[in-house]
């Protein structure tokens, strides 16, 4: 444990001006204040804030962290308040402490909720004052060096999941590397210690076989770059254990065809002498194919940038080669402790800059948090982001979005804005129409197609791979089926009303706001649209007397084309909205009687009136709804059907089937050979039609057709 002097002569090395004083009343206050506390390691407790701050001393932070990582267990463990705290050490450092406290402790498995939420918190704090998450870093780390000491099993894999799933990616973001991957080995250690003792085995065998090979290499390496007139450090390093296993596993190969296990980095002065050391080296030995990578001219996230190659080096031996500026080494060791700007205040991450692009991430965060759902989303959300590759695409205009990995044109609309990720309907990939599920690759010149009577797809939510895009998709999607459900509602309970010879005006609905627990009309309206509330339950409470007719299956109508009664719920397609959806499997098609049923949570699902699943809502009464058709014929529009045709096993028969359904102006849109014997086959076709009619005309020809043997619509 640090000694105080030591401490203090830590921070006074760096930072001459530090406020030696401060740092001495913060150690003799949190020591005090943890007494007698004890760690399951069997230290003193306050061995543990002396060693975080120690940690932060080595990525030379200011005082003000320095001493909230003294204090960052005060609030949570002793009888610490914030007032108290801000009397003693400042409101900065006070508010510092209260955006380290743990609320509760996070948790991933039973109480992943409550951690959602935590975390949620956590990172609202840190957008105020980016030193809440070092501190926390740090805490983690030290937290993680001493996990062996828990006795408990599942606590420990809990914690280090928790490390490996949010931690560890949030030090990447931040750029501080080497704190990353301690925090990956160390949780690495307890997921999956076999492997990486068998990593581990691997490493020794290595160094016993090479002797000095990273050495001689690195040594080597500089003397060229020397001998080429340019001056360098050659570094080389060992990968640590979980950097190998997670190479291993992106590249599918086994331990034993892991040979790249070491790396080199060399430092140079400039810019321009990276793209020289570049030359150098790729003139010198042959360079791997595929593994080269220019983080100068377009940086990651967290500001990180460097030149990456991997080349067959001296020796022969396979080696990984990082070429960066000083400042982009240390920027690469310290990530945003290489920015350090608190000596003049604190950073404004709106600004302009290379420090400013590091929070570009943090920020999308934080206007999640403010659009989002659940917190389970937002972690889901989070994580996401964090554990991203990227991608590099350009607007028409050449402005750079970046991207993860896998991403598709939805989130790039969604990157650029969010009301043109909202708007898009297409869109054109190096001036090609491409589907939106499309897979955007690096250098990618996106165009987004956009119209202003476009929402979200529900579908868009399978294959989008940014945070950002999902909440504006689901957040959209909770807003269509909001107003769709309001609007169902007012259909349904009119119905009803009109059917007791009743009034249905707003005035009347609000007498059962009070009764049911409604905070409004639209509130009593969308409960009743989405099926968890029944317009039986509001016609007996704002009419308790009232008797009800039962529904059944003859009330209702026979729905062809535009059906003028009123009262009836009205399906105008299956793009219709989201709170009419049509049965699986059952196919109603304009022309048919249907019925509704109300899906509690889910609104109105629609079958045909013979489809034998209606069977079993006989005894619910309360949940059939009155539908019909309301199909403008002047709009074109197509509903998929289904056909079960036998046909004989024979040269062209499959030929003649698809040529008529074509020439009657339907396509196939899926087509399954279920079952072949040697006389016949049997095929199942699902088919865009306009109505029954025309499924009609189409039945009756393919019956007329030699090869055809029988015709039939199935029924579910």
């Amino acid at each position: 444990m640090l000694r105080q002097y030591e401490l203090v002569d830590r921070v006074l090395g760096y930072d001459p001006k530090a406020d030696e004083a401060l740092i001495n009343r913060a150690y003799v206050y949190a020591m005090k204040q943890h007494g007698s506390q004890m760690r399951a390691s069997g230290d003193p407790y306050f061995s543990h804030p002396i060693e975080v701050a120690g940690i932060l001393t080595d990525l030379k932070l200011d005082t003000a962290t320095i001493v909230t990582a003294l204090l960052h267990d005060t609030m949570e463990d002793t009888g610490s308040t914030m007032d108290e705290l801000t009397k003693l050490f400042g409101a900065q450092i006070a508010g510092l402490v209260d955006g380290v406290t743990k609320l509760t402790r996070l948790e991933l498995t039973s109480e992943r909720s409550k951690q959602a939420e935590n975390f949620r918190k956590f990172l609202l704090a840190m957008s105020n004052d980016i030193r809440v998450l070092l501190v926390k870093l740090a805490d983690r780390l030290h937290n993680m060096r001493t996990l062996h000491f828990i006795d408990s099993v599942d606590k420990r894999q809990r914690i280090a999941q928790e490390t490996m799933e949010i931690y560890a990616p949030l030090a990447g973001r931040m750029g501080i590397q080497e704190i990353r991957e301690e925090l990956e080995d160390l949780a690495f250690k307890e997921l999956n210690p076999e492997a990486r003792e068998a990593l581990l085995k691997r490493l020794n065998e290595f160094r016993e076989e090479s002797g000095d090979t990273v050495k001689q290499i690195a040594d080597e390496i500089e003397a060229k770059l020397q001998d080429e007139g340019l001056s360098a450090e050659v570094i080389g390093r060992e990968k640590r254990p979980y950097s190998m296993w997670r190479k291993m596993e992106r590249r599918g190969i086994s331990l034993e065809q892991l040979s790249d296990i070491f790396g080199f980095r060399v430092v140079v002065d400039d810019v321009p002498d990276c793209y020289r050391a570049l030359g150098i080296l790729h003139t010198s030995w042959p360079m791997v194919p595929g593994r080269f990578k220019d983080y100068i001219s377009t940086p990651k996230n967290n500001g990180y940038r460097s030149i990456h190659t991997t080349m067959i080096g001296p020796q022969k031996k396979r080696a990984e080669v990082q070429i960066r500026t000083r400042k982009m080494h240390e920027i690469a060791e310290y990530g945003i402790a290489a920015h350090w700007l608190y000596k003049e205040g604190p950073v404004d991450t709106d600004a302009s800059g290379e420090f400013a692009a590091t929070f570009r991430w943090l920020r999308q965060l934080i206007e999640m948090l403010e659009h989002g759902g659940t917190p389970e989303e937002f972690l889901e959300h989070t994580k996401l982001q964090m554990f991203s590759d990227q991608v590099f695409c350009f607007t028409p205009n050449g402005l750079l979005i970046t991207l993860p990995r896998g991403a598709t044109p939805i989130d790039f609309a969604y990157a650029v804005h969010t009301e043109i990720g909202d708007t898009c309907v297409g869109c054109k990939i190096n001036g090609r129409h491409m589907p939106l599920r499309t897979r955007l690759e690096n250098g990618d010149e996106v165009e987004i197609v956009r119209s202003q009577v476009q929402r979200p797809a529900p579908a868009w939510e399978a294959f989008v791979a940014t945070g950002k895009a999902r909440s504006a998709i689901r957040r959209s999607i909770r807003a269509a089926k909001q107003s769709e459900f309001s609007r169902l509602g007012r259909q349904i309970l009119k119905s009803a009303f009109e059917a007791a010879g009743k009034d249905a005006s707003d005035t009347i609905f609000e007498r059962a706001l009070g009764p049911l627990r409604k905070s409004d009309v639209n509130d009593l309206l969308a409960s009743v649209g989405d099926g968890t509330l029944s317009p039986v339950q509001v016609l007996h409470t704002v009419y308790p007397e009232e008797p009800v007719a039962k529904r059944a299956r003859k009330r209702v109508g026979k729905g062809s084309g535009r059906d003028e009664r009123n009262g009836a719920v009205r399906v105008t397609g299956r793009g219709a909205g989201l709170g009419i959806q049509f049965a699986p499997e059952t196919f109603p098609l304009p022309g048919e009687r249907i019925v509704g049923i109300m899906m509690p949570g889910e609104g109105i699902t629609v079958y045909p009136i013979d489809a034998p699943t209606l069977e079993k809502f006989d005894s619910e009464p309360s949940r059939w709804i009155d539908v019909t058709w309301d199909i403008d014929p002047e709009v074109p529009q197509t509903f998929q059907a289904r056909l079960r045709v036998t046909a004989r096993n024979e040269v062209g028969s499959l030929g003649h089937i698809a040529t008529l359904i074509a020439d009657y102006g339907s396509n196939i849109s899926n087509l399954t050979l279920t079952q072949r014997d040697a006389d016949f086959y049997d095929l199942q076709i699902d088919l865009d039609v306009r109505d029954i009619k025309h499924l009609t005309r189409i039945m009756s020809a393919l019956n007329g057709l030699s090869c055809v043997n029988t015709v039939a619509r199935p029924r579910h």
